[in-house]
């Protein structure tokens, strides 16, 4: 059975979902697969962090995060509501769950992985009706 993360990238590239980041996320994207707990994973996949974030680059338009008011509970968490801002994006989906209590921004959503799924499913049955 494919994890709910595995699952909602294959969905996003099926659907042809606009992928959307900043450099500042990659570079946390970086240092938190550079951690002892995702190692062993990469090292059996015989890749590293850096040709991760390399291959998530290449799928994703990188744009510059707007300044936002404090928002999130952690304030370097307002950068991922900045970068979605910046994008126009509809969705912020993560596990964070001090930026989940946050809910909602100017007119988008900050959701799970599985709320992000659901989302797209309604929005995919909504567009072949």
């Amino acid at each position: 059975m494919e994890c709910p993360p595995r699952r909602l990238l294959r969905t996003l590239v099926e659907s042809n979902v606009l992928l959307l980041s900043s450099a500042p996320l990659l570079e946390e994207l970086t240092d938190v697969l550079s951690r002892a707990k995702f190692e062993r994973r990469i090292a059996l996949l015989r890749s590293s962090s850096e040709e991760f974030v390399d291959l998530d680059a290449r799928f994703v338009l990188v744009v510059r995060p707007v300044p936002v008011p404090r928002i999130a509970p952690d304030p370097d968490d307002d950068v991922v509501v900045g970068t979605a801002l910046a994008a126009k994006a509809a969705l912020i989906v993560t596990g964070d769950k001090p930026l989940l209590s946050v809910k909602t921004y100017e007119g988008g959503r900050i959701v799970t992985v599985r709320e992000a799924l659901e989302a797209i499913a309604f929005d995919l049955s909504e567009k072949s009706t």
